[in-house]
């Protein structure tokens, strides 16, 4: 069975998915292979913004979207064997991934019939790229602690606060802001799940220096930026709901391409350390193994969770999803300095050219924090799946 035409369904999409990605990255996008990752979010904006597009045109975004009028409604499985196929094939880092896997299954959940018309046609064209507006410089992990606020001014809200390591918001076109809409409420009271455009003058962007000497993340200020009256997903109110429920799509199909880029990652160092000799060292050798059987436990333990069939995934599924692989990361970036010895403390080149092992290190720092940091993963586990006391600490 040679032709993809000859082979069962999944296989033949598989075949499909890395014959076009082959060929598009052989063409006019071959400069983009492996550029955009984590300390890399710099690279080819433009080009990149125009490989969304291309996917866009040939129907990759929105693959997983359950409304066929919007998006593919393809299986779970062929969901991540183009996730994994993307990874496989070093394509670039998207700059639509927050739009495409965050704010349009919450719209498809949550929205309105006007909304769905409204918003998702441009994220499936690859056209209109979003940042989510989340935490703040008081509410980072504890997110109901939210100060930004909104007031209905007749036809519009008028948005004032301040958002923190806002992803892409350089980028991005709109902003799905957690603003507080009623005086007077708390926590998770009061709070609206609002859709900001982000190209007015009462928005300012202040990039965020990283430790990888470039800036993913990103301040936004709202001084009086408005939204459309009815640019609010759900009911006034009650956007905690519509909050979680994001962050509940967070941990979706793409974590297994994610763990591709991760065994790509593994395999360039351990080719390194039988390179330099770092191999012949037992207790390198011994974490390097344990890095494998590591990933290969995340990769079941997603497939898992990720099957619905008996109804839907764990409640603890997310926490346990995130402690896995954000300190699994971490470690490998650990290993990484650790194979290259000495040398690990010298860049690649001046002023500050990091090598891909140094930037896998410094970026890896952070994904213990980012996405909800462990502590906040561990409490979640312990309060509401063991039935633990809250910490009141």
């Amino acid at each position: 069975m040679n032709a993809a035409s000859d082979l069962p369904p999944d296989a033949a999409f598989r075949a499909e998915v890395r014959d076009w990605l082959e060929t598009e990255l052989s063409g006019d996008f071959r400069e983009l292979r492996g550029s955009g990752g984590p300390g890399r979010e710099h690279e080819h904006l433009a080009e990149r913004a125009a490989w969304e597009r291309r996917l866009g045109a040939a129907g990759w975004i929105g693959i997983g979207w359950p409304d066929p009028r919007y998006g593919r409604a393809l299986s779970l499985t062929q969901q991540v064997i183009f996730h994994e196929e993307y990874a496989r094939a070093a394509a670039p880092g998207r700059l639509g991934h927050i739009g495409e896997q965050l704010l349009a299954p919450t719209v498809l959940a949550h929205g309105t019939e006007e909304q769905k018309t409204r918003f998702l046609p441009g994220i499936a064209a690859g056209e209109d790229f979003w940042c989510q507006g989340y935490s703040e410089p008081d509410a980072g992990s504890d997110l109901a602690n939210v100060g930004t606020r909104a007031v209905l001014d007749d036809d519009r809200w008028v948005v004032t606060g301040q958002k923190i390591w806002t992803s892409l918001a350089h980028v991005a076109d709109w902003c799905f802001v957690i603003a507080r809409t009623e005086p007077g409420s708390q926590r998770h009271a009061g709070l609206s799940f609002l859709l900001v455009p982000m190209d007015q003058p009462d928005v300012t962007v202040r990039p965020i220096v990283q430790l990888t000497g470039t800036s993913e993340f990103n301040e936004v200020f709202f001084d009086g930026a408005v939204a459309a009256a009815g640019d609010v997903v759900g009911e006034p109110g009650n956007g905690w709901r519509v909050a979680m429920s994001l962050l509940g799509f967070e941990r979706g199909v793409s974590t297994l391409g994610q763990q591709i880029g991760f065994a790509r990652e593994l395999a360039a160092i351990t080719e390194r350390a039988r390179s330099n000799g770092a191999a012949d060292d037992p207790v390198l050798a011994d974490r390097i193994v344990s890095a494998w059987v590591d990933l290969q436990v995340m990769r079941y333990t997603a497939l898992r969770t990720l099957d619905t069939s008996g109804g839907e995934p764990p409640a603890w599924s997310a926490s346990v999803s995130k402690l896995l692989w954000a300190n699994w990361h971490r470690r490998l970036g650990e290993l990484a300095m650790a194979v290259e010895g000495p040398a690990a403390v010298v860049t690649g080149g001046l002023p500050y050219e990091l090598t891909d092992e140094q930037r896998l290190f410094l970026f890896s720092r952070a994904d213990t924090i980012y996405g909800g940091s462990n502590e906040v993963q561990r409490n979640v586990l312990a309060e509401r799946t063991l039935g633990l006391p809250r910490d009141c600490a």
